[in-house]
């Protein structure tokens, strides 16, 4: 069974929180949502569980960081095209988030933007061309 994983992300509004990520391609998981948390799936294998701070609080003594101001971890969705990339980003900007708050990645071999959702939440979307990195990363090695 493969690994998955659970992002667990306090949000200020659940319901709008719920909408951006439904924007963006995400599906919620009515098993595992109520009214303080929904869980988005993004992947058979990653989960975003979106919770209120009151019920993020349950889970960690330590205080919930403005992601706004502050940056505890930052997150990264692969993407098959670079044109994914863009539609990613772009259905992130229409749903209410900000589009490329980091510097874009534009290489050869690979292209990434990155997008923060309506709390904060910096996600980067990348796409690699892994025959074109393994022939660059041999050159550099040589």
């Amino acid at each position: 069974m493969p690994k998955m994983i659970f992002v667990s992300l306090p949000v200020t509004d659940v319901k709008r929180a719920t909408a951006f990520y439904e924007a963006i391609g995400a599906a919620k998981n009515p098993q595992f949502s109520d009214d303080t948390t929904s869980c988005m799936v993004i992947s058979e294998t990653i989960f975003a569980m979106l919770t209120t701070h009151d019920k993020f609080r349950q889970f960690t003594p330590r205080p919930i960081v403005d992601a706004r101001t502050g940056s505890q971890v930052l997150l990264c969705l692969s993407a098959d095209s670079r044109d994914e990339v863009d539609d990613i980003v772009g259905k992130a900007e229409v749903a209410g988030g900000v589009a490329d708050p980091s510097p874009k990645d534009e290489y050869s071999f690979m292209y990434g933007r990155s997008f923060e959702d309506p709390d904060g939440h910096m996600w980067g979307v990348n796409w690699m061309d892994l025959p074109a990195f393994a022939v660059q990363s041999d050159m550099a090695n040589a």
